[in-house]
């Protein structure tokens, strides 16, 4: 069931109407709207960048306000100054500074696509996964760059040749194993519309990237901008537009989790010192004695049927974009279905050694669009790389089979196999409850939950859950771009 709210529009030269906004309400919610007949009343403003942690627990670990080695926020902040997504990468200052001057270029500097098809690119991407904080950035970004305020009544209203990558933008940002050469061919026939290569390849790493980011935004709580839209007082909420009483549609993840988990800080350092535990014998185990391809493949196979069985939710309501974000959106029921479908063993696994990042990806996107496949390159390294050595309260602690199960994870969600990885390390070292959350960040961010959020890695620091959420945004831009740079490289040949 949804009810409604209401959101005011915005834009230049544009009727100021107010629209109506749909939330999903759960069923034990629904009787007591019933029993009063009344509507649900929107979230008041919530303070803080983020509705996951509270402001004092990021002040003691955030380095981003007024911190002298952090300089590089003015030179390449899109926004001008520190907004909420910066606050909370910037529990990674060193990430942050990749982050943000690959956005700058992407969004900035010279390249093939004019600077309004960008941020009319960004809101197409966001929009995908109802993410109305970047919609809101960019429908001003859009207009402070001259672009067309009637473009933001709609798909409709945009040309023809941006138009054209609805198909690309819904199945890179639910399903980027189906697109092929074909679809590389149809953008790129002669013609009055026709994309250029270089323009394409712009195109995917802004889709790709909003995508992502989405994904990050969600899966860290990140609240509205006070400077977004806020003239009636209220705001509808970016974390997620369910409904957010005690019994809401994640009480079914909770009951898969509780399974798993049961609260409590004993249990917790349990849990912890378990993971250690597991981390530690894998390492030597890695150093003793290595699986066979055979029986690597054969794990991969395991871990992504598994994959199946991770419930991200109990959602038995078609899921309806709020109408300020509807207009932006094509064939919305179109969404993430599961790689490895049951009784579906037709779509072949793609194996990184015959397509890889390092050997074909990085090349080809560095030579159609200059430069961006060494920023790309360096945050991706960024954050695979990057450690503190610590776990929750341990120091000096080697992080890197961690790190690393996570990351491929993402990527068997999306059907990617390394030959050379023993996927029967993400088994050992990715509880169930982690794995809802990778599950739903990654495939489904707009359902992220605090509840989910707070139910993996009770012991850790925001900070190391925030890493977890950087390492899943950008595992799912790369899983992206592999398959929309391996339909060009096809296309090409």
């Amino acid at each position: 069931m949804f009810i409604s709210t209401t959101c005011k529009e915005r834009g230049n030269g544009m009727n100021s109407e107010k629209l109506s906004t749909n939330y999903m309400i759960c069923t034990n919610y629904q009787k007591v709207l019933r029993k009063e007949n009344g509507a649900r009343v929107p979230q008041p403003m919530a303070s803080g960048p983020t509705a996951f942690i509270s402001e004092k627990e990021i002040a003691q670990d955030n380095p981003v306000d007024g911190h002298p080695s952090l300089l590089f926020l003015e030179e390449y902040s899109t926004t001008g100054h520190a907004d909420n997504t910066t606050k909370i990468m910037g529990l990674h200052p060193q990430y942050l500074e990749s982050f943000l001057r690959t956005q700058y270029y992407i969004l900035r500097m010279d390249g093939p696509l004019p600077f309004e098809h960008r941020h009319y690119l960004a809101i197409m991407a966001a929009a995908r996964h109802q993410c109305s904080y970047l919609v809101n950035m960019h429908i001003n970004e859009f207009l402070q760059v001259g672009g067309d305020s009637e473009w933001l009544s709609g798909l409709e209203y945009i040309p023809q040749k941006l138009k054209n990558l609805n198909e690309v933008n819904k199945i890179l940002a639910h399903r980027p194993w189906l697109i092929t050469k074909e679809h590389i061919k149809k953008l790129l026939k002669p013609g009055e519309n026709s994309w250029s290569l270089a323009e394409l390849v712009h195109a995917m790493v802004l889709l790709a990237h909003y995508h992502a980011l989405a994904s990050f935004i969600f899966g860290s709580g990140i609240n509205p901008e006070i400077d977004q839209d806020t003239s009636h007082g209220f705001r509808a909420p970016v974390v997620s537009n369910f409904c957010m009483c005690s019994n809401t549609n994640d009480s079914h993840v909770e009951d898969v989790i509780s399974v798993h988990s049961s609260p409590g800080t004993s249990d917790s350092v349990s849990e912890l010192e378990a993971l250690m535990e597991r981390m530690k014998r894998l390492q030597e185990e890695n150093e003793e004695e290595e699986a066979t391809q055979e029986e690597m493949a054969t794990r991969f196979e395991k871990e992504k049927k598994e994959s199946l069985m991770v419930v991200t939710g109990a959602y038995e309501d078609e899921w309806i974009p709020t109408s300020c974000i509807s207009r932006y959106v094509d064939d919305p029921s179109f969404g993430y279905k599961d790689f490895a479908r049951r009784g579906d063993d037709q779509l072949p696994t793609f194996r990184a050694q015959d397509y890889s990042w390092e050997d074909h990806g990085f090349s080809l996107v560095n030579r159609l669009y200059s430069d961006i496949g060494q920023l790309l390159d360096e945050k991706f390294r960024m954050v695979r790389n990057l450690t503190y050595n610590t776990m929750a309260i341990h120091e000096d602690v080697d992080t890197t089979t961690l790190r690393r199960a996570i990351w491929n994870y993402v990527h068997c969600m999306f059907g990617i196999r390394y030959d050379d990885y023993d996927y029967g390390e993400v088994n050992q070292l990715l509880e169930r409850s982690l794995k809802v959350y990778i599950k739903t960040v990654t495939c489904y961010p707009e359902r992220t939950t605090k509840r989910m959020y707070d139910s993996y890695w009770r012991q850790f620091k925001h900070s190391e859950k925030i890493h977890v959420n950087l390492l899943l945004m950008e595992a799912r831009m790369q899983a992206e771009l592999l398959y929309a740079l391996r339909a060009i490289t096809h296309y090409m040949t």
